[in-house]
């Protein structure tokens, strides 16, 4: 998925739970809040759309129900299948917070003007986000937090970071 898609991901579909075609699903989301409002889902890289019948939060994710997933069978077959929301449904966040899809992609340089690379991927660690910036033959792991990441400039496509020592 590109940064220009119009779709954000917010679960996959990790297996098939009971026999009426509910689906287990491993959350992409910080806001699982989310699928007590969506009414629809969209499946897979073709965006087909999906109604939402029926939600259940678990532990580790969310039980759906969703229209036309009847079967144990029917919900295997939807196994590893990542479910999006539209883009314009997206939840708001707090100003300096930023969804994922809109950093990967970004060039990074220091605050000196040293071009670092691109943010590749990003790693949830728990405690911060890691991003993998690739570039100049090497890769650095850089923290998500505000003693790195000094500014985020969206429309430009790029961050400014201040080097911790040991980083490079």
């Amino acid at each position: 998925m590109s940064a220009d898609d119009p779709f954000l991901a917010v679960a996959r579909i990790a297996a098939a739970h009971g026999v009426h075609g509910e689906v287990s699903c491993e959350l992409i989301t910080d806001f699982p809040e989310r699928f007590h409002r969506a009414l629809q889902v969209y499946a897979g890289s073709d965006h087909r759309p999906l109604q939402v019948e029926r939600v259940r939060p678990v532990k580790d994710g969310v039980l759906l129900k969703l229209a036309g997933i009847d079967t144990r069978d029917d919900a295997e077959r939807m196994r590893g299948i990542l479910l999006f929301v539209p883009e314009a449904e997206a939840v708001a966040l707090p100003e300096g917070s930023y969804y994922w899809h809109q950093i990967v992609g970004m060039q990074v340089y220091t605050v000196g003007g040293e071009k670092l690379g691109t943010v590749e991927e990003i790693l949830p660690t728990g405690s911060n986000d890691v991003y993998v910036v690739r570039g100049e033959g090497r890769e650095i792991l850089l923290p998500a937090i505000r003693g790195v990441v000094q500014a985020v400039d969206l429309e430009s496509g790029v961050i400014t970071v201040e080097l911790m020592e040991g980083l490079l």
